[in-house]
C-alpha cells in the first residue's frame, strides 16, 4: 500500500480517465444525435433517454478536460462534472418511475409530468454540488480535479453524491423488481388462454422487462469501485491503494458508455438507423435481406418503451 500515488501512476489514472472518459462522450454523443436526426424517436420516454445521454456526455466532456490550472478551470471543472454526473443518475430514476407508473399503476399522464422531472432532477442537482462547496478544497490530481483534502469535505462530497447515487441504485431495483413481477404474473395468466399471439407477446415483454432488470447493475458496476474507495480514503487518509483507484477511475468514467448501450441502443434507434442505410443500399443487396423490415418490426415489439409508454400517449 502507496502512502501517495507516484507521478507515473499519476500519469496511468490520467489516461485511464482521459480515454473511458471519451468512449462515454461518443457514446452518450450518437444518442444525442440520433434523437436530434430522426423525428420518430422524438416521444416522451426516449426524449428521458435524451436527458440522460445529454447528461452523460457533458460528465464526460468536464470529466476529460485535460490539465486544468489550479484555481477557476480546476473548481469549475469539479463542479460541473459532479452536477452533471449527479444528474445522470437522477435521471435514471425517471425512467424507472415512468415505467413504474405505465406499466404497474397503468397512468397514462407521465408526459405532463415533464416539467416536475426537470425540476427534481437539475435543481437537486444544483443543491448537492453547492451542499459540496461546504468545507472543501479543490486540489489538482492528474486531468481532474478532486476535493477531498479535508475531513469535511469528504464526508460532504460522500453525502451529496454516494448518498443520493446509492438511493437511485436502491429505488431503481426496487422499482424494476415490482415492474418486472407483474409482467412475469401477466405472462402466468396468459398461459392459460387459448390465444398464442397473445402468449407471444407477454413472453416478449416478460423478456423485455429482464433485460430492463439489469439496468441499476450500471450504476453498482460504475461506482462500486469508487465508494470503497471513497471510504478506504476517508477511514485511512493519505494513503493511496493504486488498483483500487485505477478501476474507480476506469469504471466511473465509462458509465456514460454504459448508460448508452443499454438505454439508448434499443430497437427504435437500431430500426431508425437500417431505414436510413437502406435508402443508400444497392438494389441487389436488398435482394438478400428480403424479411429484415419484418425483423425490424418483431424487435421493435419486443421493446418495453414502445408497448408501454408510447402507445398510450
Amino acid at each position: 500500500m502507496a502512502t501517495v500515488l507516484s507521478l507515473h501512476d499519476r500519469g496511468i489514472l490520467t489516461a485511464v480517465n482521459s480515454g473511458a472518459s471519451s468512449l462515454s462522450f461518443v457514446g452518450s454523443g450518437f444518442i444525442v444525435l440520433c434523437y436530434s436526426l430522426f423525428k420518430e424517436l422524438r416521444k416522451f420516454s426516449f426524449k428521458l433517454v435524451f436527458y440522460l445521454s445529454l447528461s452523460d456526455m457533458l460528465c464526460s466532456f468536464f470529466n476529460m478536460v485535460g490539465d486544468p490550472s489550479k484555481g477557476f478551470f480546476c473548481y469549475a471543472q469539479g463542479y460541473t462534472t459532479h452536477f452533471f454526473c449527479v444528474a445522470s443518475f437522477l435521471w435514471t430514476t425517471t425512467i424507472a418511475f415512468t415505467l413504474h407508473r405505465t406499466v404497474v399503476r397503468h397512468k397514462t399522464d407521465v408526459e405532463d409530468l415533464e416539467a416536475i422531472f426537470h425540476l427534481y432532477v437539475w435543481g437537486t442537482s444544483l443543491v448537492m454540488t453547492v451542499i459540496r462547496s461546504i468545507g472543501n478544497d479543490h486540489t489538482h490530481l492528474g486531468a481532474w480535479c478532486w476535493a477531498q483534502t479535508g475531513r469535511t469535505g469528504k464526508a460532504i462530497h460522500f453525502i451529496t453524491f454516494y448518498v443520493p447515487l446509492w438511493g437511485a441504485i436502491l429505488y431503481n431495483g426496487f422499482t424494476y423488481f415490482q415492474v418486472i413481477r407483474m409482467l412475469n404474473n401477466a405472462t402466468r395468466m396468459a398461459v392459460g388462454m387459448s390465444d398464442r399471439a397473445y402468449q407471444f407477446d407477454s413472453r416478449t415483454d416478460t423478456k423485455a422487462l429482464n433485460r430492463w432488470g439489469y439496468y441499476p447493475l450500471i450504476l453498482i458496476g460504475s461506482w462500486a469501485f469508487g465508494t470503497i474507495n471513497r471510504i478506504h480514503d476517508f477511514i485511512e487518509p493519505g494513503h493511496k491503494i493504486f488498483w483500487l483507484t485505477f478501476l474507480d477511475v476506469g469504471t466511473a468514467g465509462l458509465m456514460g458508455l454504459f448508460n448508452s448501450i443499454a438505454y439508448g441502443l434499443n430497437a427504435s434507434v437500431r430500426r431508425a438507423i437500417s431505414e436510413r442505410l437502406e435508402l443508400f443500399w444497392p438494389e441487389r443487396l436488398k435482394r438478400w435481406f428480403p424479411n429484415s423490415s419484418r425483423h425490424r418490426n418483431q424487435q421493435q415489439q419486443s421493446e418495453l418503451v414502445s408497448l408501454k409508454v408510447q402507445d398510450q400517449q
